[in-house]
């Protein structure tokens, strides 16, 4: 059977028979331009082969698409109250499994175990715009268990995530994304694609594994603690940046020195590292400020 949720008037059709009467202000968007569905598939280069693994189905418009194009749909839904909805829009698709519980907290291995999935999934899924960053973690926190993620997001999220050293949108979460995955903004998604129209734009991206190896670091939490400092106060010299976010562990001198050792400017900004000198400059800073079992400290 072919998808049919992404059209006005079946989408209010289906909405009112349940109870679910659009409200303004109430953050309900409901997808209802087939094109941007088919475009995730594209985007996701979903095959009859393929399992994928939604997240947050909602009443099912892009689950529909990946059920007629997939072998198998894990979709994981967290509000019950969507289940005599969902019962009827995924109804002609028996290869849609729909999984109740929180991305959040689902101990994603063991679900996979469960259900008797087989290699590495792909990953669509429409995410909750308040909380795409912890669910991009969760998912990087499990990367084996995929073979790719799209999403859509807001698109400036979407910009932040493929953003490249140097750029105005270029930050903490592209350093964060771009240490698991290559992000590839595959386009953009305007409110007009939505009943009621959202006032931002929205973007599908696709995150792919990375074509080169990520690079080691001495701590992770450790390195991404001082990323953090570095755009929390972005226009400050990074020197400056990582001593206010590490007050008493970094001296300013001290990370102009590391600075200076792999021949950048002390007085650059951390806007302008990229993610293998920020790796670089992490692990020298945290092997003098965490001495060697051993070492003697004078």
């Amino acid at each position: 059977m072919e998808p049919y949720l992404a059209d006005r008037d079946r989408t209010r059709s289906v909405l009112e028979r349940h109870g679910f009467f659009i409200k303004k202000g109430y953050g309900q968007n409901f997808l209802v331009d087939p094109a941007v569905p088919r475009g995730i598939l594209e985007a996701a280069r979903i095959g009859q082969e393929d399992t994928v693994f939604e997240i947050g189905p909602g009443i099912g418009t892009l689950t529909q698409y990946l059920g007629s194009r997939a072998r198998r749909v894990i979709a994981l839904e967290l509000d019950r109250k969507l289940a005599p909805l969902l019962a009827e829009t995924l109804a002609p698709w028996p290869n849609i499994q729909l999984i109740w519980g929180d991305v959040l907290k689902q101990d994603l291995p063991a679900l996979f175990r469960e259900l008797a999935i087989e290699g590495p999934v792909k990953v669509a899924a429409n995410l909750p715009y308040y909380i795409t960053t912890p669910i991009l973690m969760r998912l990087f926190e499990h990367q084996t268990l995929f073979s790719g993620i799209t999403v859509m997001v807001q698109k400036e999220v979407g910009e932040r995530m493929a953003a490249g050293p140097g750029s105005k949108d270029y930050g903490a979460l592209s350093l964060s994304v771009q240490y698991y995955a290559d992000p590839r903004l595959a386009f953009e998604v305007p409110p007009a694609a939505f009943i009621p129209q959202p006032r931002v734009s929205s973007a599908v991206v696709s995150l792919t594994e990375r074509s080169r190896p990520a690079p080691e670091l001495r701590d992770r939490a450790w390195t991404f603690s001082l990323i953090r400092a570095a755009f929390m106060q972005r226009r400050k010299m990074l020197s400056n940046a990582l001593t206010a976010g590490a007050p008493g562990i970094l001296k300013r001198e001290q990370v102009a020195a590391a600075l200076s050792e792999m021949g950048l400017d002390p007085a650059i900004r951390g806007e302008r590292l990229s993610l293998e000198q920020f790796a670089e400059l992490s692990n020298k800073l945290w092997a003098e400020t965490h001495p060697a079992p051993g070492d003697r400290c004078e």
